[in-house]
């Protein structure tokens, strides 16, 4: 196929790294985004990367979710060996735990749905609990090891990914707002931003909880209600944790310098992104709960970032309806890093109108709401 022009509308972590693939086959790519690169939800998550699976055909998003995974590890190694920037990927486990009846059962049925994904698991012993992670409470009734638990630094992913694709033919345009397109029949022309049209041969909308506002500009119907997360930046004076704890929709993720990040509300208060007192504290409760050992610690910093929502928690990904040139790639809610390479390699076999590599019709643009996605980990 000859040289393909590409726009990617957003430069979160789902538009670097279809940029980052598209660059890899020699794709003419130019990345907008309406501030700078990956300062939304790709920079404030906390870059917890879920298990592989073995049995892949249990869920369309499992699929997706298990081949991200596989590949996070080969796309770190490439990035390092690239750029000289490590992403922070490392295979550090996890803890999923519960602190009363209901916790215990809904943990359960997820160790079941980890049993038919193929997914590796153990249950730990009440006594064995302290024994791996000794910092956590004793308050803890029930408690699953998962091995293969893995994690990468956001900003570090992202300055990896930047780096790679400005080191191939790539334009990357931070501060240049998409107005609307110019389009002929079926077919998309031009991006028009703030500063100009720009034209194309193929578009790619991967504008986060923004996504639905741009492809209202083409008459798509894509909602992807913006879903706030908060998140708390702990500086224990030594350190408690070496895995990731996940309780819930809640969660504690060690760094190696011994910093821990609380996370994360989930909260539909439209596109505010203040950081409140009481997101704050009920995270602060949680972690205190679960560790009572980072009473000490210092808060070291708080933020929160907009997760793209979707009809039924699947992602988007895929045409455009009605348009033969734009492709979809957003609505990921709290695991747009999880499954972003995947996501990625897909939109490149779109572009490239190569049979895509994955069954992609759960995720179409235009579906009517179905069976919920799989949320059962978290990014």
């Amino acid at each position: 196929m000859p040289l393909t022009d590409v726009v990617i509308v957003g430069g979160g972590v789902i538009g670097l790294s279809t940029a980052y693939v598209l660059t890899r086959e020699g794709v003419r790519t130019t990345v907008l985004d309406r501030r700078e690169l990956g300062r939304e939800a790709s920079w404030a998550g906390a870059g917890m990367i879920a298990p592989t699976s073995e049995h892949v055909s249990v869920h369309p998003t499992v699929a997706l979710r298990s081949w991200s995974a596989r590949l996070f590890s080969d796309w770190s190694a490439a990035l390092l060996a690239e750029t000289g920037i490590d992403n922070g990927y490392r295979r550090s486990g996890g803890v999923d735990v519960a602190c009363n009846r209901d916790e215990a059962e809904a943990l359960r049925a997820a160790a079941g749905r980890w049993r038919a994904e193929g997914v590796e698991f153990e249950r730990l012993a009440y006594d064995d609990i302290r024994r791996v992670e000794p910092a956590l409470s004793p308050s803890i009734e029930v408690a699953y090891y998962l091995p293969d638990r893995a994690q990468v630094r956001n900003p570090w992913h992202l300055r990896a990914l930047s780096a790679a694709i400005e080191g191939r033919d790539a334009t990357l345009t931070p501060h240049r707002a998409v107005k609307g397109f110019e389009t002929s029949g079926s077919r998309v022309t031009a991006v028009v931003t703030d500063q100009g049209p720009l034209p194309c041969d193929c578009v790619v909308v991967a504008a986060g909880a923004w996504s639905a506002g741009v492809l209202a500009e083409l008459a798509v119907t894509a909602p992807t209600p913006p879903v706030k997360g908060q998140i708390v930046l702990l500086r224990p004076d030594r350190p408690v944790l070496k895995r990731v704890v996940e309780r819930g929709s809640n969660y504690l993720v060690p760094r190696d310098d011994g910093r821990i990040l609380v996370g994360a509300t989930e909260e539909h208060v439209g596109f505010d992104t203040n950081v409140t007192a009481q997101g704050v504290l009920g995270l602060l409760a949680e972690a205190l709960q679960l560790c009572p050992g980072l009473s000490g610690a210092t808060v070291e910093r708080c933020w929160a970032g907009l997760r793209p929502g979707s009809i039924d928690t699947r992602p988007y990904i895929g045409y455009a309806p009605g348009f033969e040139n734009v492709i979809v790639a957003t609505g990921h809610k709290r695991a747009g890093l999880q499954l972003s390479p995947a996501t990625a390699e897909v939109v490149g076999d779109l572009v490239l109108r190569r049979p895509p590599r994955l069954d992609l019709s759960p995720f179409e643009v235009g579906r009517q709401p179905g069976q919920t996605g799989d949320d059962s980990f978290r990014s």
